[in-house]
């Protein structure tokens, strides 16, 4: 389980304090549902939490708890080895790096290239067309969305991140993202947290939080968040809407 304790965070102007922005103000949060899925306007601070619990950034205040142990100051890499993963908006493109290079170094074993297949074949990906392939340009931003997470399940952390996935791809590399999701939310063993404004995504929550102003306005389960998220000024846009 994941808990906020009181969670701020602000953005200081060195040249004027009274420029200072406070993005997080307060956030108290159990995170302990398989799929979770926060939403909320643009700029209400949705990514800034799920950096936050990663340990890109760090709060100014409050405390982050992993399964009854205070993780606020570790970093990154120890978060990841205590079973957090992080999958960016964009995916980091490593030139010179293959496919299975980043399964390996994901997993943290020299795995057979049958293994590594194994877990491309989750995320709907013909293996042998992509197995040998290097992080690059030449990949569209659909199949690195599903790279990323291959990774993340050969990782097989406790507790997932994925920050906007919709984000870049198209119409139809998003319908079989929703599908490597609903996949994903049947075979892994520990919490998938999503920050997302898609209903296709938000209909396979088991909880939904809206964060609006850097606070938590509403939680609770998708047949009791829903109905009013659609109806208030906070609508989830389409794809096709963002394509257009």
């Amino acid at each position: 389980m994941l808990e906020l304790q009181n969670v701020s965070y602000q953005v200081n102007d060195k040249s004027d304090k009274s420029n200072d922005k406070e993005i997080l103000k307060n956030i108290n949060l159990n995170i302990n549902e398989h799929l979770v899925v926060i939403t909320g306007p643009n700029g209400g601070g949705k990514s800034t939490l799920a950096k936050i619990i990663a340990g890109i950034i760090k709060p100014i205040s409050g405390k982050i708890i992993l399964d009854g142990e205070d993780i606020t100051n570790m970093s990154i890499t120890e978060r990841a080895n205590k079973g957090i993963s992080f999958a960016f908006q964009q995916p980091v493109r490593f030139k010179g790096l293959t496919v299975i290079d980043m399964i390996r170094l994901s997993a943290g074993k020299d795995m057979t290239i049958s293994e590594a297949c194994d877990y491309l074949s989750e995320v709907g990906l013909c293996a042998k067309n992509y197995i040998n392939r290097e992080i690059n340009a030449s990949l569209s931003g659909g199949e690195m969305k599903r790279i990323e997470i291959a990774m993340v399940l050969a990782r097989g952390t406790k507790f997932s991140i994925f920050d906007e996935p919709e984000a870049g791809i198209d119409l139809w590399s998003f319908q079989n993202l929703i599908q490597v999701f609903e996949k994903m939310y049947k075979t892994i063993k520990g919490s998938i947290l999503i920050i997302s404004h898609q209903e296709r995504i938000l209909n396979i929550a088991d909880r939904i939080i809206v964060l609006a102003d850097g606070q938590v306005t509403s939680e609770g389960s998708r047949e009791e968040v829903m109905p009013n998220l659609i109806k208030s000024d906070i609508a989830c846009p389409t794809l096709l809407d963002k394509i257009i």
